[in-house]
């Protein structure tokens, strides 16, 4: 397995676990806030979606453009070779803005929201098969908020995202009220 498919195949299962987390959830469940300020399960899942959604395309028109020549491939960034976890350590505040782009902004049903957020592994699976090895150093788009990340770094984005979410529905699932008899 080459790095570009090892990168796709921890998306892959970031994604698998993540679902798996929200599988068996009511909408009941899903639409619950514990305070009006923090997400519920389908407004994480719309963002994650999103958030997916832009990346992929975004990555898609950087690869194309380099390709074509309307693009300079750029190696060198003041990130090289550094970890995604590395990278948000530098560049994250402790509670950061959603850029507007990925905020959830529709509503509606987790099952929907679960569904199209499963729809993104064929696309990204799709772009893992053209992106070539010796383009993943590469400067992808700019990430919204860390800023200029590589093609590596922007799949490993993916994976931290997904994991990052996953961790927070699981607090809501824990903290979930249980009806009393």
């Amino acid at each position: 397995m080459n790095t570009v498919e090892h990168l796709i195949a921890r998306v892959k299962d970031a994604r698998q676990s993540y679902l798996h987390q929200i599988q068996n959830m009511s909408e009941e469940q899903a639409a619950w806030k514990p305070t009006p300020d923090v997400w519920n399960v389908v407004e994480i899942t719309e963002h994650l979606y999103w958030a997916e959604q832009g990346g992929i395309l975004g990555m898609w028109k950087t690869l194309y453009a380099i390709r074509t020549a309307k693009m300079d491939p750029v190696l060198e960034s003041k990130y090289q070779n550094l970890s995604i976890e590395e990278i948000i350590q530098r560049t994250w505040k402790e509670k950061e803005q959603v850029p507007a782009v990925a905020a959830p902004r529709i509503g509606g049903t987790l099952i929907f929201w679960r569904h199209a957020l499963a729809s993104l592994q064929p696309i990204l699976d799709a772009f893992g098969q053209d992106l070539k090895q010796d383009e993943l150093r590469f400067q992808a788009q700019p990430h919204p908020i860390s800023g200029p990340v590589d093609f590596h770094q922007r799949l490993e984005f993916i994976t931290f995202h997904l994991k990052r979410h996953e961790g927070q529905v699981a607090n809501l699932r824990h903290n979930y009220p249980t009806p009393v008899n």
